[in-house]
């Protein structure tokens, strides 16, 4: 039965004194009020959709000065959709970027602005993501995808199978790299790892171009690279978990060990880390760094 017909037959139940023409202008108060109330809901539901849903604003034709950024804003629409974190820190690195080369001329003034509103909508979309409200979670977030990518080339470099995704994989890695030191200073093998697939994304564009064989591997490469011939391969489930240090399994803690404040920052990070790393179902990183964090707990040093 209808709520109305339910309500109408309720009022004549519990008022049958009052007269038809009275219990009609209190039904339809009533239903008055119902309406409202919907319409009111419908369109805080709109509004709410709407917010959630606002385009970005477009972008105006970037200066000549701003070339440096155009490959990280490119990356940042490409994902968009498919991961808005790294869309989101994409933009920051490139809006950071374009204020430190120019933010006085007309031109690039405008510019930034749209930049800045874009970063504005998209923060307020993903106001409920840890990875963009916490520095430890989204550094990790940014450094696993980049990781993945990097991966991803290498397996496909090493086995020789050279192609424009592996190309761009190694590329957009290295990219990522650069948008890391948003949250700070690159450690030594993130550092290493970008400057490899920088070098080895031009390489075998080039190789390609040319009508050449590329030589997988860092083959070619300066000697003080860092050589990353035994850099893990992404395994199909299941996994190749990394073997775990015997001694971590009956570990006690060192009575003298005194952490420090950066210390318990640190292992934090690590165990960060390692959350990140499953939600990609990388099981070795996440193993790698929860090891890291127990040493550095249990014995102060990394």
């Amino acid at each position: 039965m209808d709520p109305p017909v339910r309500w109408w037959r309720y009022l004549r139940r519990a008022r049958p004194a009052w007269s038809s023409s009275r219990l009609a202008a209190l039904f339809l108060r009533w239903v008055i009020i119902c309406s409202r109330k919907r319409l009111l809901g419908g369109f805080r539901a709109l509004v709410t959709e709407s917010m959630a849903s606002d385009p970005l604003p477009v972008l105006p034709p970037a200066p000549q000065q701003f070339k440096p950024i155009q490959h990280y804003l490119r990356t940042a629409q490409e994902h968009d959709k498919r991961d808005p974190v790294v869309a989101y820190f994409c933009r920051l690195y490139a809006m950071q970027t374009g204020m430190k080369i120019d933010s006085k001329t007309p031109e690039c003034h405008k510019f930034l602005v749209k930049l800045m509103d874009q970063l504005e909508i998209m923060k307020k979309q993903l106001g409920d993501n840890e990875s963009i409200t916490q520095d430890v979670v989204g550094n990790a977030h940014i450094e696993n995808y980049a990781y993945k990518m990097f991966l991803y080339a290498d397996t496909e470099d090493r086995a020789g199978r050279f192609h424009k995704n592996m190309i761009k994989s190694f590329y957009t890695a290295s990219l990522l790299y650069d948008v890391l030191t948003v949250f700070g200073e690159l450690t030594e093998e993130n550092v290493q790892h970008r400057k490899y697939a920088k070098w080895k994304a031009a390489y075998i564009h080039n190789c390609l171009k040319n009508g050449e064989t590329p030589q997988s591997g860092p083959v070619g490469m300066e000697d003080e690279l860092l050589v990353l011939q035994n850099t893990p391969t992404i395994q199909p489930v299941p996994q190749n978990v990394p073997i775990i240090d015997p001694s971590l399994y009956s570990v006690k803690a060192q009575a003298e060990v005194r952490l420090t404040p950066e210390d318990y920052a640190r292992a934090q990070k690590y165990c960060k880390y390692a959350g990140s790393a499953l939600q990609y179902e990388d099981v070795g990183t996440a193993v790698q760094n929860l090891q890291k964090a127990l040493k550095l707990l249990t014995t102060g040093r990394e």
